[in-house]
């Protein structure tokens, strides 16, 4: 399937031509889509898309809006839903919740999805977006360069049941005595600095650090996460 597109793996545009096999959509469709992440090629003016991870463009989607979904929304949801347990019809068990990052592509989708459930949340970001970060309806917005904001402490004094961690450069040592009993750390960005070891390479560290939570019996928890897109979540 051929459509037009404006970025490397998020796309949105108009359907030129399908394949063969292609039933559910036709030319001039209105359609947003994800492509392959090896190669990409949404920067190119045209891209070639697999229907299963493409869905129609609501007409009051603009494509720009449309464009910036697939990625970061897909990997909110999934870390808010799956990893976090938040029940987005906030039926759910209540959840102290704390997003790094939060005025980014994903933190700015996981605040907005996590509210929807039964959670408190505790955001950071740097000083010129707190108001963003408060209007997308974080409870507890820290700027990220303060001594409270560098210890992750919340205002309010909660642990954080699930920590969404969409920053880089923040050790476990810090994560750690913020969080409840039987917390998390769902970790979006697997860095070096996330594990405080010394001898892993960039990529290994969070699993590293993941594997020997659970050698040692650990409560706490780093949980890298490995983003799985599904057309029906980007539908949705």
């Amino acid at each position: 399937m051929f459509i037009s597109s404006c970025a490397a793996t998020d796309v949105a545009g108009e359907v030129i031509k399908v394949g063969p096999r292609v039933t559910n959509y036709k030319t001039g469709d209105k359609v947003v889509a994800m492509l392959n992440h090896p190669t990409g090629g949404g920067l190119a003016e045209y891209a070639v898309a697999k229907d299963n991870l493409i869905v129609l463009r609501p007409p009051e989607v603009s494509a720009a809006e449309g464009e910036s979904l697939p990625v970061a929304g897909l990997a909110a949801l999934q870390a808010v839903t799956e990893s976090a347990g938040v029940k987005l019809d906030g039926t759910g068990r209540h959840v102290n919740l704390l997003i790094t990052a939060a005025s980014g592509g994903v933190g700015q989708y996981a605040v907005q999805l996590a509210k929807l459930g039964n959670t408190h949340v505790t955001a950071t970001c740097g000083a010129h977006n707190l108001d963003l970060v408060k209007s997308l309806g974080a409870d507890e917005v820290l700027d990220y360069k303060t001594p409270d904001g560098v210890a992750l402490n919340c205002p309010s004094g909660s642990k954080s049941d699930v920590v969404i961690h969409c920053a880089m450069d923040i050790p476990w040592s810090t994560f750690e005595p913020n969080l409840s009993t039987n917390g998390k750390v769902i970790d979006m960005t697997p860095g070096p600095s996330v594990t405080d070891l010394g001898c892993a390479t960039h990529d290994t560290r969070a699993f590293l650090v993941y594997a020997l939570e659970k050698l040692t019996f650990s409560k706490k928890q780093l949980v890298p996460m490995l983003m799985i897109p599904k057309k029906e979540n980007l539908s949705g």
